[in-house]
């Protein structure tokens, strides 16, 4: 026995001799610390799995404040990042968040911060992969088309722009729903996007791995990527088929939302306004006909939703607007019919007899009644000097402005078409000294309307009714429209190369009901500049410019079959033909630009 319990001393003496070593190399407590990567912790790519070309330096479990990033450019006339990220951003991000990494790249990224109060500063090397996109396998010829800067002027070298395109390709996993019971809609409207961010320089700086959001296999997660713009709080809101959604530029998710029930088919624009609240352009999920017939509308309704996602209003813009005004879905060119392009049907138009069939099918094909694409809104935009709303009704040609209460307050746009009760709201042209400009064939050919300098017109087939506030006085409002051109005058011209877009800007005097042409870009540089679908005009307060981007130029050329699209990104001094930034992006292949935007970076990391 007492050898025995001699032994069990000795192995007991044995085991704690063991278990002390052990606690003393740190191994018996738990899993050891990961090795850091400088002063800090381990760096973490990608970390929400969207956004291939950000990191975080973790915090390694110190108090880390005050901190300033510089990711450094390129040898040979790189642009640096630098921004200031707050101390609640390090707090939502574990860390230091490192944005704009160079793809295929070991980069350089500076940082100084506080490690708990102490002064740090460290220069690390981040690797970053190279592009990835999930490409169609044919009509392709690169990963992502190339930005050649034509022109950059020294004060825009901060610049950075977001770039939304769509495949244009047939891709097997794309549009392979169509909404049934009731018929209609435009489910089918649905292709790869491709969303990145470039430099001044066209270098790469970010873009999104968007198959982590899209999932062409589920019908409520599938849809164009489409209405990009960025919020007060630095973060990303956009739309795609039943989801509106907000990220901010980390990839992190903020919102991923359905759309609410009584509503489907989100395409081309979503908006924040100064309320906190969204207005979103849908159409309906069920609609009662006249001809007692239950349809899904297309692109025709706008509704508000709160922030949690609560309607808070709507507009049945079939009821405010007369959806069987036909005169210029007669005249567009069906070959580009926004992005459903089909060259073999360029410069042709549809037959009123085929308009006015009753038996063509609902859903998206341009027409005329609810059910079909009559209205084509490709933006929504909110007027805060009278809680209204400013809408581009492409298949009218007419930008509409549409108070609370659901009543017109004008239109702007030719007045050929429209019914008596219409009339009244019809803006009516002046030259620059108030007198009143006489339009020739029933009202839609202005001076101006030919490829002459100057004069006036009115928007064909355009996209984006923006109003300037900083312009606006009062019932004068200053709004700027991508006027793309297609249907021009109620008609197609004899030659395609005639065709033009402009960026234009007009004066609305709301008391008078008159509207003034005050600038145009465009028009000079022809068919080569020349969108037919697509694009955005916008004023940019900060550089006192307006941003053009011409998304789909060299789209007639390619149908035609004389050219390649090529869209073009501009900035011009604001009231001039003086251009500060000119890109031009080749290599499109199977992509074909919706529409880009300045990038804010700082204020992402407020």
């Amino acid at each position: 026995m007492k050898k025995f319990l001699g032994s069990v001393l000795v192995a007991g003496m044995i085991l704690n001799v063991g278990v002390t070593k052990l606690l003393a190399i740190g191994g018996a407590s738990g899993p050891i610390s990961y090795k850091p990567a400088g002063n800090l912790g381990a760096i973490y790519m990608n970390p929400y799995k969207v956004a291939p070309l950000t990191a975080v330096i973790l915090n390694g479990g110190y108090d880390v404040t005050d901190v300033k990033v510089s990711v450094k450019g390129k040898d040979n006339g790189g642009i640096d990042i630098n921004y200031n990220p707050s101390n609640n951003q390090i707090r939502l991000h574990g860390g230091i968040p490192i944005w704009g990494l160079y793809p295929e790249y070991q980069n350089i990224v500076e940082v100084s911060y506080k490690r708990d109060g102490k002064a740090m500063n460290e220069t690390y090397k981040i690797y970053a992969p190279a592009v990835y996109m999930p490409g169609p396998g044919n009509n392709q010829i690169s990963t992502l088309p190339k930005a050649e800067v034509i022109k950059m002027d020294n004060k825009f070298k901060d610049r950075l722009y977001l770039l939304n395109h769509i495949i244009r390709a047939s891709t097997p996993n794309s549009g392979q729903a169509v909404w049934n019971h009731p018929v209609g809609g435009a489910m089918e409207w649905d292709n790869e996007p491709y969303n990145w961010i470039i430099d001044a320089n066209g270098d790469i700086r970010w873009y999104m791995k968007a198959d982590e959001i899209r999932d062409p296999s589920n019908i409520y997660e599938k849809g164009n990527m489409m209405g990009f713009q960025q919020t007060d709080d630095g973060a990303l809101i956009w739309g795609m088929g039943q989801r509106y959604m907000k990220y901010d530029l980390m990839g992190r998710e903020i919102f991923n939302r359905r759309l609410p029930l009584s509503y489907i088919d989100f395409s081309h624009h979503i908006e924040q306004t100064p309320k906190g609240t969204y207005l979103i352009r849908v159409a309906s999920a069920d609609e009662k006909r006249k001809d007692g017939k239950n349809v899904r509308s297309v692109r025709d309704v706008i509704i508000e939703v709160d922030e949690s996602g609560k309607v808070v209003d709507e507009w049945k813009i079939y009821d405010i607007l007369d959806p069987y005004r036909d005169v210029n879905i007669l005249a567009m060119d069906q070959g580009a019919v926004c992005l459903n392009v089909d060259a073999s049907k360029a410069g042709q138009t549809v037959s009123k007899e085929d308009l006015e069939d009753a038996s063509m099918p609902f859903g998206d094909v341009a027409g005329v009644g609810v059910g079909r694409n009559w209205a084509h809104i490709n933006s929504v935009n909110y007027d805060p000097y009278d809680d209204s709303i400013i809408l581009s009704v492409r298949h009218q040609s007419a930008v509409v402005k549409i108070g609370r209460d659901k009543k017109i307050k004008w239109i702007l746009g030719s007045p050929e078409g429209w019914s008596k009760e219409f009339k009244k709201y019809l803006l009516k042209p002046i030259d620059k000294d108030g007198k009143k400009i006489k339009c020739e064939v029933n009202g839609s050919k202005c001076p101006g309307y030919l490829n002459e300098k100057g004069g006036f017109d009115f928007v064909w087939t355009q996209h984006t009714a923006y109003v300037i506030p900083e312009k606006s006085k009062s019932h004068l409002r200053h709004i700027s429209v991508f006027d793309n051109g297609d249907s021009r005058g109620m008609e197609q011209p004899a030659l395609p190369d005639m065709k033009y877009s402009r960026a234009v800007e007009y004066i609305v005097d709301e008391k008078n009901m008159t509207v003034k042409q005050v600038w145009e870009y465009g028009k000079q540089r022809g068919f080569d500049w020349y969108s037919p679908i697509t694009s955005v005009v916008e004023y940019q307060p900060q550089y006192d410019t307006m941003f053009i981007y011409s998304a789909t130029a060299g789209l007639g050329k390619f149908m035609i079959g004389v050219g390649e699209t090529e869209p073009i990104l501009n900035e011009i001094a604001y009231g001039s033909d003086d251009v500060k930034v000119e890109i031009r992006l080749k290599g499109l292949g199977a992509t074909i630009g919706y529409r880009a935007l300045p990038i804010d970076i700082n204020k992402a990391f407020r």
